[in-house]
């Protein structure tokens, strides 16, 4: 397996879709990447040589990924719970964040049902 950015990105897949499974980078960005190190995405990564795995990981480090977009990400969402802005607290208490309802839906979020017994009858 080749790796880039530390990490092992599948053999047997093309070029473009194995760059995904890097946290961070998406279908339009591996689609960047390989423009800019003149890279052909429609070739396995086990038929790449290695002059072109080297283009991809110097295109590839000059974005944002693995570790540090997930610090980045987990530093905005402290920083909105430290401000107590209405997104803040909607973190804080899990509740969906974006406006979903949640008088019906929203179990991803709010997890498992919890019964009240008694709230029915009279």
């Amino acid at each position: 397996m080749a790796r880039v950015l530390n990490i092992e990105i599948p053999n047997n897949k093309k070029v473009r879709i194995s760059l995904t499974y890097i946290f961070g980078i998406g279908v339009s960005l591996a689609k960047e990447i390989l423009k800019d190190a003149n890279v052909d995405g429609e070739k396995r990564v086990k038929d790449l040589s290695e002059e072109e795995l080297t283009r991809i990981r110097d295109e590839a480090k000059k974005y944002t990924t693995e570790g540090d977009l997930r610090r980045e990400i987990n530093l905005n969402i402290k920083r909105l719970m430290e401000i107590k802005s209405y997104r803040g607290i909607r973190h804080r208490k899990g509740l969906p964040v974006r406006g979903q309802s949640t008088k019906k839906n929203a179990r991803t979020r709010k997890g498992p049902r919890k019964t009240i017994a008694g709230k029915k009858g009279k």
